[in-house]
């Protein structure tokens, strides 16, 4: 298998999940400091209270900055955990997505193109690491 330049959708993928990761992570701190922020009825989806879903979204945030930054590194396994995590994130976002409709669903369209990147193009961060180890 030869290098193409769709190796840079890798690159893509783990820079968005930086910034995903870092948004996530803002918006768990902004549920912890200040709950009053988002507004929640009880006709929403909601399923914790908005501390809990704060400290959650936190979690996850950094989980998915971390796997980001290890996607950049080229390790097959980060590929993996990014996928993972890629999905855990969209599906936390459903069940935001009353609370911040927008905002959910630009990260889960994100979530969707990074798991699409990884998954389609991650053979060739083999061979581009391969390349560089030899």
């Amino acid at each position: 298998m030869r290098e193409t330049g769709w190796l840079g959708w890798i690159w893509f993928a783990g820079i968005m999940m930086i910034v995903m990761g870092s948004f996530n992570a803002i918006e768990g701190l902004v549920a912890l400091f200040r709950g009053e922020y988002y507004v929640v009825t009880e006709t929403q989806v909601l399923v914790f209270d908005i501390t809990t879903w704060g400290w959650i979204t936190l979690l996850i945030g950094i989980l998915v900055a971390l796997a980001g930054g290890a996607l950049l590194s080229g390790a097959a396994w980060a590929r993996v955990v990014a996928v993972v995590l890629a999905v855990v994130n969209a599906v936390a976002q459903l069940a935001f997505v009353s609370v911040h409709p927008l905002w959910s669903t630009i990260v889960i369209a994100l979530c969707v193109t990074v798991i699409w990147a990884v998954v389609v193009h991650g053979p060739e961060a083999d061979v581009t690491s391969t390349r560089l180890e030899t």
